[in-house]
Parts: C-alpha cells; structure tokens; sequence
C-alpha cells in the first residue's frame, strides 16, 4: 500500500475504507459517534498511510496551535485564546497557544512545521500582523498543515483563508455615533498605521466626517504604532495638546481607549464632560474604565469558532463557503460619549 503523505488524501482513505470522509474526518478529529470496529480500521490505515505523520499515541488528542506573531499580547488577544478555547472545548479539540516569542517560524519553517505535525497538530490558526511569509506557508502545505488567519490586521490574498471583522462598519459607527451626538471636532488614534484593520476602521471614519461636512483635520488623526494603553496615553495626551483640543477621540481599540481617558485624567478633562471618548473590539476592559467605555463590539466569540470550524473543514479536506469572512460589528453605548459642552 501506498505510504507517500504527498498523495494520499482523506478521500482516498476514505474509499480504502469503504466509509464517507466526514467518517474519516471525525475519526482524526477524536469524535466519539463513529463505530470502533469502524474507527479501528480508519485508524489502521492512516497508520499504513502515514497520512500526516499520523501516529497512534496522538489519535485521541488532536490539537490546533493558535498562534500569535507577537511577542506582547494584549487583552484583545486574551479575548481571541478564549473564543478559541471554549470552541475547541465544544468540539472536543484541544488548543494549544504558542507565540513569537516561544519560536519564530521565519527562523525555520521547515522545521517549525515538521514540528507541529509530529506533535498532532491538525491546523494552525494564527493572529500575526501580517499573512505569514510564503516559505513558512509552504512549509505548512508540505506537512499537510491547514492554516486560517483570524482577525488578520491587513487582509490576505485569495489563496489564504482568513476570519475577521467588519472593521470600515465599525470606524463607521463610531464616527456616525459621535456626530449623533453633536460633535465636529473629533480625533482618530489608530494603532499600526499601514495595518488594514486599521485603515478600514480610519476609512469608515472618514467617511462618515464626510457625508456630514466634518472636516477631518491632518492634526487630529495619529497612529500610535499599536493597540496597547501605554501608546493610547503617550499619544492621546498628544492629540488633547492639540488647539483648540478635540471634543471626542475615536480610538482604534479599548486599550488605546483607556490611555485617551488616562491622558485626559492628567490633563484635568473629565470623560465624557469634558470629552467623550470611543473605542473599539468591546474587550472587558471596556465594562471596568472609568466611566465605562462605549465602543464597537468585535464578534470575538464568533470569529473564534468560525476560525476553528473552518481550520477543521480544511483538515477534513472539506469545501469551505468563503476563503475571507468578516462578521458584523455593532456600536455599544455606555457612559464615555455625551454631547459636547456649549
């Protein structure tokens, strides 16, 4: 029989076995509704297979690594292993975290794949900054290695699967919130500039400051470099330095958020007397700042299954409905935003 990983797929396991490849599918993934005798014999011929370094004592554990590209996570991140846990937990898969700062695969992709292939891995799911290099993506395609980017800050080619958010709705809303409310002089703090969630968000801003005449000023837009609140108090505080100052601020995430309210704090402003503030993702930072932080709820939960759902269709070898999806973000209205003073 034949043992080359290259050629084999699940279909052709499958027919060997005379059963459907959900069949098989299920039996890799460690479900439990699939008959022994059945799953015994899919099992012996993975083994003669060696379908995917497929090996005995990883059968009733599979895994997907959730990868981080980052070596700092923040709590939009903590979110993120959430979802994923709790889906993988309802799937019976369990996940496993690794980040940059555990391994870089840029160093050696090969490596790096074989690595989570011998350790029964099924997919990966990453969170980067960017769509991971061609060498390390196909260092995942030659171990059979599915990969889904989740929430991805610049969106992927064609060839890349990929769940997010709809961040231009988003940055949208916040600005048509605040306009709502009377206010033309607002500011937007952004995180990685040349980043596409960032730009998307920036861009749903703008457009709505222009379908209402509100002149976006270059001096009220800044880009902070990243989403953390020490960045959002540096250049919040930069942007309320700024005369005449800004009577709201949209922020690009909670965290960066909380730094505008912080920086505002040192000022003597008061939010949202004095100015309101927006942010964006509705973490659980957003319930505990001080006032609680209106914001655009990022469907965190339920990028977090689709991601994992899609990764496990793809190890299934399954068809998938869309290679990008993007699932809808909604204004929540707390105690940061008000009209502004007279």
């Amino acid at each position: 029989m034949a043992s080359d990983p290259q050629r084999v797929t699940l279909a052709k396991v499958a027919e060997t076995a005379g059963v459907s490849v959900a069949t098989v599918s299920k039996v890799i993934n460690g479900r439990r509704d699939v008959a022994q005798q059945t799953r015994d014999k899919v099992l012996e011929l993975l083994r003669r297979y060696n379908y995917g370094g497929y090996r005995d004592d990883l059968r009733s554990h599979p895994t997907v690594e959730l990868f981080f590209g980052f070596e700092r996570l923040s709590i939009y991140h903590t979110d993120i292993i959430q979802s994923v846990v709790d889906a993988g937990a309802r799937e019976g898969i369990a996940v496993v975290v690794g980040r940059r700062g555990d391994h870089d695969p840029a160093a050696d992709p090969a490596t790096w794949a074989r690595g989570l292939a011998a350790a029964g891995r099924r997919a990966v799911i990453a969170v980067t900054a960017n769509t991971l290099s061609p060498p390390i993506r196909e260092a995942l395609n030659r171990v059979r290695m599915p990969l889904v980017l989740l929430d991805p800050e610049s969106l992927p080619d064609d060839s890349i699967v990929s769940v997010g958010a709809t961040n231009f709705s988003g940055g949208h809303a916040a600005a048509t919130h605040l306009l709502s409310l009377g206010h033309r002089r607002i500011a937007y703090l952004g995180g990685t500039e040349h980043a596409g969630s960032n730009q998307a968000r920036l861009h749903g801003f703008r457009s709505a400051m222009d379908a209402a005449g509100a002149w976006v000023l270059p001096e009220l837009i800044r880009h902070a470099g990243t989403f953390h609140a020490a960045e959002g108090i540096e250049h919040g505080g930069r942007l309320l330095a700024v005369s005449p100052p800004p009577t709201a601020v949209f922020a690009s995430s909670d965290e960066l958020a909380a730094g505008v309210i912080e920086a505002a704090r040192r000022r003597g402003l008061r939010v949202p007397e004095d100015l309101s503030v927006v942010g964006f993702d509705n973490t659980p930072l957003a319930q505990v700042t001080s006032p609680p932080l209106t914001t655009i709820h990022g469907p965190v939960r339920e990028m977090g299954a689709v991601a994992l759902r899609t990764a496990l269709q793809l190890a299934a070898e399954e068809k998938i409905d869309s290679h990008h999806v993007e699932l809808a973000t909604q204004l929540v209205v707390r105690d940061s935003t008000r009209p502004p003073r007279d």
